[in-house]
């Protein structure tokens, strides 16, 4: 029988900051446009940790079943190991959508924007279809693309947007920049896992690019952003208040920590030595997201942000 520390370790922790970051940042932006809503923020947090743990839980529950965690060189699995049967680890997965769903319906009602409901319709659906169904889009190749769009465009914009009822272009380059980020913490895990992915059948990125263009692309992800913090200062250059227009660029202060992330991966860390590599994805992460905050926030106040609204 599965221990507490089993679960919360089935849960996935070290993922949790791709959830967080997303929301860090689409507060800051929403901030920077005199929109901010603390119980809006909360209830987006919540639901996206919320969506995170469903997905691990699916995740550990599909490929479980299917055979794919037989084998592994990182954390434990629940379904995988034995420690739990499917069945309980599919109903945890439920229960946490079931949560998010609660949330989503609690943030809508809060917000007044009723039609969010779809996207986090659209959510759970994206949650369940990355290792179940019968065509389990994480098995394709496509993991990456969806982490992206659902970890990083709507989870940053969806926060703005339920906050301040607009999407700034500052949103949008915090978007681009935590969901390159999330698809770093995809790409390590699936660099860990490449050779076991590839003997079942488990068509990852990772194993599609193979080994030595699998790191060039997680450098490019790490690195990516630094030139979306550019483009966001660009935008605010004709904005009054100049130097805080430029705010943004607050986010180059943790360029070192992914410098020397690439460089580590470039250079071959391999196995167990990767889950390291994933835990510091995942500071930068938050590290990225709290300087998007800050500097959209502050930037906004500047000037930066009005003028840019799609809503």
């Amino acid at each position: 029988m599965a221990t507490a520390k089993d679960w919360v370790e089935g849960a996935r922790p070290k993922t949790l900051p791709a959830a967080i970051a997303p929301v860090l940042a689409g507060t800051g932006a929403a901030a920077g446009v005199g929109g901010f809503d603390g119980v809006a923020a909360v209830l987006c947090a919540l639901l996206a940790l919320a969506l995170q743990v469903a997905v691990n839980f699916a995740n550990d529950y599909s490929d479980g079943v299917r055979g794919t965690d037989d084998v592994r060189t990182g954390p434990m699995r629940l379904v995988g190991s034995g420690a739990a049967t499917a069945g309980q680890v599919k109903r945890a997965a439920l229960l946490t959508g079931a949560v998010a769903a609660l949330l989503g319906v609690a943030l809508c009602a809060w917000t007044g924007r009723w039609w969010l409901l779809a996207v986090g319709a659209a959510c759970l659906v994206a949650a369940w279809g990355y290792t179940g169904g019968r065509r389990p889009y994480g098995y394709l190749g496509l993991g990456e693309v969806m982490v992206f769009v659902f970890f990083g465009l709507v989870a940053t914009a969806g926060t703005t947007y339920a906050q301040a009822g607009t999407v700034t272009v500052g949103t949008w380059c915090a978007a681009v920049a935590v969901g390159s980020l999330a698809c770093a913490l995809l790409m390590a895990n699936n660099l860990r896992d490449r050779a076991e992915d590839a003997v079942v059948g488990k068509r990852t990125l990772a194993v599609r690019l193979g080994e030595d263009r699998s790191r060039r692309v997680f450098g490019a992800m790490v690195l990516l952003p630094y030139p979306a913090a550019a483009v966001a200062a660009l935008a605010g250059l004709g904005t009054p208040g100049l130097p805080m227009a430029l705010a943004p660029l607050l986010v180059l202060t943790s360029l070192p920590v992914a410098l020397a992330l690439a460089r580590l991966v470039r250079h071959g860390v391999a196995g167990p030595a990767l889950i390291g590599v994933l835990r510091d994805v995942g500071r930068l992460e938050l590290m990225v997201a709290v300087a998007f905050a800050l500097g959209l926030w502050w930037g906004g106040s500047g000037g930066f942000g009005s003028g840019f609204g799609v809503g």
